[in-house]
């Protein structure tokens, strides 16, 4: 069952809190062994249903950006001299976030459990990452958790100002190309039957691009909403498709060989391992631990094989530049040449952050021009489909021309 309680610490600090247990005697005991008195213990309700807090948990999560405020909040209290259990009660209070407020319940009894925070981060593997709790955990282990919280949200900033920038920057081609099939699906449904008819009417002899077209302005002329519906349905059909695993390998091929978005990739994929890395390093997590977390953050199956042979390297005594110079293909050489200097020197994850802060800029750089790139590829797409459609619809006219001379 689970009871709401309320219990008073050794150094006279009262604090609220819930927990599953088979009765109130065995909860006050538990309690009393961790070395708090407990105040009042009352059973929650569980067979009430609150159809708000239902799809409050369904459609509610913790965006991104709501993860590096707490972060850096969370960092900055504890820097001014809060304990950390007053930290993330200061930080419940100002949530609005319904599942975030669950989360930092849950972190303050683990807290007052005896436990620590990064023993209360493992509970919410979909929010928490194992770069969040590893550098976590390090920080608590070296005393600076401060430190270490500030490193995360660093990182957890800069990575997701890249993916928005990737993502912003591939908005205008997926605008025009949603118009363009809405445009296309209405001329389809409301202008190409008419000609037909007229076709029809004349007894032209219709090429087989035209009789095609005309088959599909009959289809969406009938069916309209079924069009649209399987349209909608295709596209996310065909993004399942892609995302599934074992499309894994094939998707990062083609991705990897296509002209500007190739290269787009690598950068973004060598900057995610060189900051992570760094972040790592420097909050005391082992080398090997860190390639282990790195290898999840990286998107590309051949980046993760790349990593996990790094890995083996360094497990057989290899330095840790061998494995990327094996894979010139995918790190570049600066980011090889780099990690040799840090290993030698004795500040790798120094060498790191510069590397990351480079290919950050450059794809800052990129991501800025990316329309003026898609822009003639689109172009010339649109220009393809149209003329097809043109040539089509005209060529019949001309016969009906020919016929009346």
């Amino acid at each position: 069952m689970l009871f709401k309680y309320k219990a008073k610490l050794k150094n006279g600090e009262i604090f609220e809190g819930t927990m599953d247990s088979t009765d109130r005697l065995s909860l006050s005991r538990e309690l009393r062994s961790r070395g708090n008195i407990p105040i009042s213990i009352t059973e929650q309700n569980n067979n009430s249903f609150n159809f708000l807090s239902v799809f409050q948990h369904f459609f509610s999560k913790v965006k991104n950006e709501e993860l590096i405020i707490f972060t850096k909040n969370l960092s900055g209290m504890l820097k001014a001299g809060l304990s950390l259990f007053r930290a993330l009660s200061v930080l419940k209070k100002q949530t609005k976030n319904v599942v975030l407020n669950k989360i930092l319940t849950s972190l303050s009894d683990e807290i007052n459990a005896g436990g620590t925070l990064s023993s209360g981060l493992v509970k919410f593997p979909d929010v928490f990452s194992k770069l969040f709790i590893s550098m976590t955990r390090a920080g608590e282990e070296s005393g600076d958790l401060a430190g270490a919280l500030t490193e995360v949200g660093m990182n957890l900033e800069k990575s997701y100002s890249l993916s928005k920038k990737v993502k912003g920057a591939l908005i205008y081609p997926g605008v025009i190309l949603s118009a363009m099939v809405l445009i296309g699906v209405l001329m389809f449904a409301f202008v190409v039957p008419t000609l037909a008819k007229t076709f029809k009417e004349l007894g032209v002899n219709l090429p087989a691009s035209t009789k095609f077209i005309i088959f599909l302005g009959n289809f969406f002329s009938e069916y309209l909403l079924l069009s649209f519906v399987l349209i909608i349905g295709s596209v996310f059909g065909l993004i399942s498709f892609l995302r599934a695993p074992f499309m894994a390998k094939y998707v990062d091929f083609v991705i990897l060989r296509l002209p500007f978005v190739g290269n787009l990739s690598k950068e973004l994929n060598t900057a995610r391992t060189t900051r992570t890395m760094s972040s790592l390093l420097l909050s005391g997590v082992s080398i090997t631990r860190a390639l282990e977390i790195t290898k999840d953050v990286v998107q590309n199956v051949y980046y993760k094989k790349v990593l996990d042979k790094a890995k083996e390297e360094i497990e057989k005594g290899a330095p840790f530049s061998k494995a990327f110079e094996e894979n010139l293909n995918l790190y570049p050489v600066m980011m090889t040449e780099m990690i040799e200097v840090g290993e030698e020197t004795g500040k790798l994850s120094d060498m790191l952050l510069q590397v990351s802060s480079f290919y950050e800029e450059e794809i800052e750089s990129k991501t800025k021009n990316l329309s003026t790139v898609i822009e003639p590829v689109l172009m010339i797409f649109i220009g393809a489909a149209v003329g097809f459609f043109a040539i089509s619809m005209i060529s019949p006219l001309y016969s009906i021309l020919d016929n009346i001379q």
